[in-house]
């Protein structure tokens, strides 16, 4: 089983129930502070520089307007580097080391409280990585269960394909499904607007987060240069001005910590890859990340306590008006979530439909196989063994497998056997079609013993799967590695299955022309057909009952392949 039906099995596994008594033990055994992350200091409120220049008594106005005369600025633009100076002098009593305004340099002490902070987000890089940039829609899926758990419950229970199908029998599966969509709608009507309140501020957050988190700190801290004058880290502050601008909106809009619920969302991503492993504790793991999310969002709180971005920001721009700006997100989260329930009952009713075409199948097969059951291929993907390769095309194969043994060799050999060893044909490429069709069916066991030893823990398929499952590299790169390994595997059951085919294809044809007798088609019957036949019809009634059962097994590898494509 991949990574992501690790996934869905341990989402799938937590009952609402058991996510919601998660979540009650990790608040209870948690001391996660919810002290908030940003708080707007009273002195960093946007300034009106005109309107306190009104005020000012009328000397102030006249000494300004004296200082005017003898440069080139406007005695409101004087009046504003007054009050910046001002506001430096405040800023550097009350924080100092960070910023020097004469030299417009930024000094070690800001340098160092960057890397901290850079350092402290990074958490959240790897956690949102494995969760927002993954999945999005399953993460505010699962956020919604614990938000708005009888919404959950609502949309589970009434667009459940089987329930459905019990409930309007005489319903097609294209109906079941706009009912089970009308059903979805439906339930979200009933979402409150403290609900939507939540699930906004949390998707907000959300995304927050991840704009901190990926913010370009190593191209910003990579500007600093080691001056032995101060013996740190000082960069020129003009260049990075609109970089420190952008993190002071981010930060500014990252007010309050996640709330427990949006954590445990977060978190069951991260756990992905360890769900299968054995001896796992949700729990434990649980308070693991729990305890990494304190440390990063405290680094976060210290150095928003540190460091005066807005008053520093203001001296960098010699701009009295400068205030964080809100950043937006989160918005969609309604549709995202609308979109991934959507995808959720179109997945449910692919499975559905395809579980219902295999029961089909299988009575299909015990009739077609003389009550015989299908043979599964030994190393493929089954309730019975799941780590074996879940290849598409290993149904057919098995099919094959079983048609080789069961039909082929028992029962239509002993009719087209005679005519390979005896059979004379009128035409030579009769001949030449017939043979090859003959030699690549009889083959055929062995040649799905073989693929189905490629796909064992020792053949060439299981090594490379296996070595791609226990990479090391990050979850995209081993993704993609599994899905070589899979297509290539899936490339080469096509090909038999594709020759499988065309045997049979031509062995129909060939039969046919012989049971015809029409020397003017494109095949032709047998020279020594009566010789063959003997005195009675048992020969000419097994070759017919020969070619309805290649056209049977034909007709049953299109419906797998229907199956398995979900057509």
């Amino acid at each position: 089983m991949d990574e992501t039906a690790h996934f869905n099995q341990l989402v799938a596994d937590l009952s609402l129930e058991e996510r919601a008594s998660l979540l009650e033990k990790l608040s209870s055994q948690s001391t996660f502070s919810d002290t908030v992350l940003y708080e707007e200091a009273e002195d960093e409120e946007a300034v009106d520089l005109e309107l306190r220049y009104k005020t000012l008594p009328w000397y102030y106005k006249i000494w300004y307007k004296f200082l005017s005369f003898f440069n080139s600025r406007s005695p409101l633009k004087l009046f504003e580097d007054h009050l910046m100076i001002r506001i430096y002098r405040n800023m550097d009593e009350a924080s100092p080391g960070f910023y020097n305004y004469q030299k417009d340099i930024l000094l070690p002490k800001f340098h160092d409280e960057l890397v901290k902070l850079r350092d402290g987000s990074r958490f959240f890089y790897t956690a949102l990585d494995q969760s927002l940039n993954r999945d999005k829609g399953s993460l505010v899926v699962f956020l919604g269960s614990l938000e708005m758990p009888q919404i959950h419950r609502l949309i589970q229970t009434d667009t459940e394909p089987a329930l459905l199908a019990a409930h309007y029998r005489d319903l097609g599966d294209s109906e079941l499904r706009q009912k089970a969509l009308k059903a979805l709608d439906d339930a979200l009507m009933g979402i409150t607007e403290d609900q939507r309140n939540i699930m906004y501020h949390s998707a907000r957050l959300l995304y927050c987060l991840k704009q901190l988190s990926s913010f370009l700190f190593d191209r910003l801290i990579n500007l600093f240069v080691f001056d032995s004058s101060v013996q740190g880290n000082i960069c020129p502050a003009a260049p990075v001005r609109e970089q420190l601008l952008t993190l002071n909106n981010i930060l500014a809009s990252l007010k309050v910590p996640p709330s427990m619920s949006l954590l445990e969302s977060l978190f069951i991503f991260v756990l992905m890859e360890k769900s299968g492993e054995p001896g796992f504790d949700i729990q434990m793991e649980m308070r693991k990340l729990l305890a990494r999310a304190e440390l990063s969002l405290q680094g976060i709180r210290e150095f928003n306590l540190e460091v005066p971005m807005t008053k520093l920001l203001r001296c960098i721009s010699r701009n009295m008006t400068i205030v964080p700006q809100s950043i937006g997100g989160g918005e969609d989260w309604y549709a995202v979530y609308r979109e991934r329930w959507k995808n959720i009952i179109e997945e449910q009713f692919a499975n559905f439909i395809k579980t219902r075409r295999q029961n089909d199948l299988q009575n299909s097969f015990r009739y077609f196989f003389m009550g015989n059951h299908l043979k599964m291929l030994e190393n493929m993907y089954s309730e019975t063994n799941p780590a074996g390769m879940n290849v598409k095309g290993n149904f057919s194969l098995s099919f094959l497998q079983t048609f080789y043994s069961v039909v082929f060799m028992a029962e239509i050999n002993k009719f087209i056997r005679p005519i390979l060893i005896d059979g004379e044909f009128y035409k030579k490429e009769n001949r030449t079609e017939f043979t090859e069709s003959y030699n690549t069916l009889i083959k055929m066991e062995d040649i799905i013993f073989h693929y189905d030893r490629d796909i064992s823990a020792a053949g060439e398929y299981g090594k490379r799967y296996a070595q791609a499952k226990n990479d090391m590299s990050s979850l995209p790169i081993k993704r993609r590695k599994i899905q070589i390994v899979m297509e290539e595997a899936a490339e080469d059951a096509e090909r038999i299955i594709g020759e499988a085919r065309e045997a049979m294809t031509r062995m129909i044809n060939v039969l046919g022309g012989i049971l015809k007798k029409s020397p003017d088609g494109k095949y032709d019957s047998l020279s020594n057909l009566s010789a063959l036949s003997g005195r009675g019809t048992a020969f000419a009634d097994g070759i017919v009952k020969s070619i309805s059962q290649f056209r049977k097994a034909l007709q049953l590898l299109d419906e797998i392949d229907s199956m398995e494509t979900g057509r």
